[in-house]
């Protein structure tokens, strides 16, 4: 009985996505072009780019920490331990691929594959890039 109110509780919160808002100029670690019209645009590097999906509207953020466990395992433990056994973590977002960091949690995170599947390659490629960035 506890379990199944945990998974609502978890399933009714990760279901309430909050809206990221963009916020120029106040990065550092994001580039800036400038184009001859004057107009200048944010360059983003895959781990800039995977930070604000993961934060956003991926909401990982809800389960994943970077150093903590909350309802899933930390970031670093999952860029560790997919690094360790040469895992990819993108086929794991796109729903296939098996869990091999928290095999018990699984069911929690697979309610969340059909926001992941949605997502490009590119995102995928980005947030995998911000996981491995915490390796540093």
């Amino acid at each position: 009985m506890k379990k199944l109110l945990f998974l609502a509780a978890v399933l009714a919160f990760a279901s309430c996505k909050k809206e990221s808002q963009e916020s120029f100029g106040r990065s550092t670690e994001n580039k800036t072009e400038t184009y001859s019209e004057g107009e200048s645009a944010e360059i983003k590097t895959p781990e800039n780019l995977g930070k604000e999906i993961f934060e956003g509207k991926g909401n990982c953020t809800s389960c994943h920490q970077p150093d903590q466990k909350v309802i899933g395992p930390s970031i670093k433990e999952i860029a560790k331990i997919y690094k360790d056994k040469k895992g990819d973590i993108v086929t794991f977002l796109k729903g296939k691929g098996e869990p091999i960091v928290d095999p018990d949690q699984f069911a929690v995170m697979k309610t969340n594959f059909p926001v992941t599947q949605a997502m490009s390659d590119e995102e995928l490629k980005a947030i995998e890039a911000y996981i491995y960035s915490h390796l540093k």
